[in-house]
């Protein structure tokens, strides 16, 4: 059980992170790679990506992500509030060689282990250039094979739970934003509760939290076993899926051709901050059959994304979505 025990002040600094970080996505979706569970979310992600990896850097990170249990901190640093990978890959291998030889000593006594560490886990405990460089290239490969040909999707997905969770501050403030994580996260003053592989008590002491949605984290939240004293402290959580998020875009094409008009235009302006199928029939006069069908349409082309919350469905827009909004010469007709 993972018990986080807030005070007044961590309350008042409570922040959800601005987007998927890379790095978590990285670990999450690593581990995630060879296991069978949630087959509807990601067993066509694993289809897609398994037949391109094998090489020196994929064995590397095999041997500093177990699929399950301790992981080294290192690999997952405070985030920089941004989507960059540079700047997170610059500050892993910027880690001290005291971090450093901690960590992967940790790893090597972790009970979850099934193979041995990797040959070069000395070189890099003592921090040698060549070592890290490795580690970097293993990073940066993987993330291009693995992560970044979906990074589209899973913004979008990261973004509709970033919209929900702005909903349930505007009708409750940080004790809502906090109660909206129910059930993965369970609050109740002044602990915010979790199912965990071991039992862990982490307390803020006025130093607030950064919840960060994760689309590869699965199941239950993840932290980080020693963050820094000088880091706000990290919790990761799972984001809902919808089903489906990998997209070939082969019907794309097909499905613009149906986006003319002007209520549908004037629908994805609208969803920018997030619209509910009721909103959107109240403020265009139009009936929720007529709502539904127009974001199905939407949504279809990859311009909008839809996901059940609780009693409604919210409507969000892509980053395609966006793209083609700003790239209109003019007005629909």
């Amino acid at each position: 059980m993972l018990r986080v025990h807030f005070t007044p002040d961590d309350v008042a600094r409570v922040r959800v992170a601005a987007g998927p970080d890379p790095l978590w996505e990285i670990v999450n979706s690593f581990q995630g790679l060879f296991q069978g569970g949630d087959a509807v979310s990601f067993g066509l992600w694993r289809q897609l990506v398994r037949p391109c990896l094998g090489g020196p850097g994929d064995r590397l990170l095999a041997g500093l992500l177990p699929g399950r249990g301790y992981f080294p901190d290192f690999l997952t640093p405070a985030p920089s509030g941004g989507r960059e990978l540079a700047a997170g890959l610059d500050t892993v291998l910027g880690t001290s060689t005291a971090v450093l030889r901690r960590d992967l000593a940790l790893l090597a006594a972790s009970p979850h282990r099934r193979r041995p560490l990797p040959d070069r886990a000395r070189s890099l405990a003592d921090g040698e250039s060549e070592a890290l460089r490795r580690l970097g290239s293993a990073l940066h490969g993987y993330h291009g094979r693995a992560i970044a040909p979906f990074w589209p999707q899973i913004c979008a997905q990261v973004d509709a739970d970033r919209a929900a969770r702005a909903r349930a501050v505007l009708a409750g403030g940080a004790d809502g934003l906090l109660a909206s994580f129910a059930p993965v996260l369970r609050w109740r003053w002044p602990v915010l509760e979790a199912d965990y592989p071991v039992d862990r008590e982490v307390r803020l002491h006025g130093r607030g939290v950064v919840l960060q949605p994760s689309f590869f984290c699965t199941r239950t939240p993840i932290t980080l076993a020693f963050p820094a004293a000088d880091w706000t402290p990290v919790l990761v959580y799972p984001v809902e899926h919808t089903p489906h998020w990998v997209s070939s875009g082969s019907r794309q094409g097909t499905e613009l051709g149906a986006l003319l008009g002007r209520t549908r235009a004037a629908i994805l302006e609208d969803v920018v901050t997030g619209r509910t199928t009721g909103e959107l029939a109240a403020r265009f006069g139009i009936s929720g059959a007529a709502a539904s069908q127009h974001t199905a349409v939407l949504r279809r082309a990859g311009l909008l994304l839809s996901v059940r919350r609780s009693r409604y469905v919210l409507h969000t827009i892509t980053q395609v979505g966006i793209a083609l909004l700003e790239a209109r010469p003019g007005p629909s007709v």
